[in-house]
């Protein structure tokens, strides 16, 4: 089974008709047309500098901008049919122009290319989706920060492999994740200010012999300036994978929280609550409360990395200029943006509805010798050397690991048997409150510390474009 070429804008050339499999295999139509609204946007851009350079007359340019936002119209409202022999959502709606308003509409394609046209689509397309994450990574770190804030006093434990170290607070713990994704919203602006580059006029790889006007349409369409080279401006796909590496970077950051998470709300941590509506429960076992938005956001990790590679091995061998290749950079490119959006607004609506078990954190905090540092660092404050402090401590956190004792349930008469430095004052620096309380320094715990920081969080999301 074949279909006739007739229909299709480049069919001229070609003596055969297309086979029905390999139209279908090589089509993109089943997944480009959601970049309909960036197309015709780009055509509307085109048809306006054409006009203002004498390519096309005022009229054909009104009635082909008319004859566009008619059939924007009926995409939104679902009407408009879509066709697997046009290909691709270019060619879908060009055809659908010259069956509307006749030959002018085969005018539209003067001094542009299929090549030029999609690597603009996708660059405004991604614009727009970079600046739909940077809203809901904002919404998600004011509620991050709003709960450090509200719990700038609440002591935890602090681990190393995972293992207790040193009191932390909850505050404190959150504005880590902060940080984090502090820089990944660094990373997006970054990556906006290069796929703000506009390739139109680049035509299929050379530019045309038509006298366009490139900074034209880069200024109608809001970007920064035109791409500075043709065969560049359609071939490359870099901005994309940009966006990818940043995307992995994010779900990376997001799967370190949702792990701790996963963790917290364990019977063996029952740091947290999670609120009902963000777990699910056991088709076998009535006891279950599952932490499933976090153990999702976590899986999901693993796709969009996945996406990322894809991207870099789909560019890594490809001559210049165009090739085919590059139809396969929507489909990870979409899913990508579908994914971290979704796991952005689970996140952003999920976080400040945790509920910290203040008591068991506190409860955990006291077990495990967390206040171990602080007792060296008395007895270097008193003129003993940190490598003998350390081994006087080590003793002692023994000797509480025999007798079940935390070294501030021990007695004043109890721990100077390890060290004559020791005296009453030591018990200021053994208190969970005086350990986190000491460490009062920019970056530091510091219950005061964490305040300050969250005021600073504040101000730098403050300053954001709304």
């Amino acid at each position: 089974m074949s279909h006739d070429n007739s229909i299709k804008p480049w069919g001229g050339r070609f003596s055969e008709a297309t086979d029905a499999f390999v139209e279908r295999f090589t089509a993109s139509v089943t997944f480009d047309q959601r970049l309909y609204h960036h197309d015709i946007n780009g055509s509307i851009a085109h048809a306006t500098m054409l006009a203002e350079v004498g390519v096309l007359t005022d009229p054909e340019r009104d009635q082909i901008i008319s004859g566009l936002e008619a059939i924007r119209a009926e995409i939104v409202a679902g009407k408009f049919q879509w066709s697997v022999q046009l290909e691709d959502v270019h060619m879908n709606i060009e055809a659908a122009l010259t069956q509307r308003i006749g030959i002018t509409g085969k005018k539209l394609h003067t001094g542009r290319s299929r090549n030029d046209q999609v690597a603009t689509d996708i660059r405004l397309y991604l614009r727009d989706e970079i600046d739909a994450v940077a809203q809901e990574l904002t919404r998600l770190q004011r509620g991050l920060v709003g709960l450090a804030k509200r719990h700038a006093d609440t002591i935890m434990p602090g681990f190393t492999h995972l293992q207790t170290a040193q009191p932390v607070t909850f505050g404190h713990h959150l504005l880590a994740w902060n940080e984090m994704l502090q820089r990944d919203y660094g990373r997006l602006i970054d990556c906006r200010k290069r796929v703000n580059q506009s390739p139109l006029g680049a035509a299929a790889l050379a530019g045309t012999t038509y006298p366009i006007n490139r900074a034209r349409t880069a200024e109608l369409l809001g970007f920064d300036a035109p791409t500075a080279n043709s065969l560049d401006s359609v071939s490359d796909r870099d901005f994309a994978i940009e966006f990818g590496a940043f995307s992995a970077l994010l779900m990376t950051h997001l799967s370190r929280a949702s792990e701790e998470l996963v963790l917290w709300t364990s019977a063996q941590f029952n740091f947290i609550n999670l609120p009902d509506r963000f777990c699910t429960g056991s088709s076998i076992m009535p006891q279950k409360k599952n932490p499933d938005v976090p153990e999702l956001v976590r899986g999901k990790t693993g796709r969009v990395n996945g996406h990322l590679v894809s991207l870099l091995t789909l560019m890594k061998s490809q001559p210049l200029a165009y090739n085919k290749d590059n139809q396969e950079d929507k489909e990870p490119l979409f899913d990508t943006i579908d994914t971290v959006k979704d796991c952005l607004r689970a996140f952003a609506d999920m976080v400040p509805a945790i509920e910290p078990r203040q008591a068991e954190m506190l409860e955990a905090a006291k077990r495990g010798f967390s206040t171990a540092t602080d007792l060296a660092d008395y007895l270097v404050r008193k003129g003993v050397a940190f490598r003998d402090a350390h081994e006087i401590v080590g003793k002692s956190v023994a000797y509480g690991i025999a007798h079940d004792k935390d070294l501030s349930e021990m007695s004043l008469t109890e721990l100077q048997q390890f060290s004559a430095s020791i005296e009453a004052d030591v018990f200021t620096v053994l208190t969970l409150e005086g350990s986190v309380a000491a460490r009062d320094h920019v970056g530091g715990t510091a219950p005061a510390q964490v305040r300050a920081a969250c005021a600073r969080a504040l101000k730098l999301l403050d300053q954001r474009p709304a």
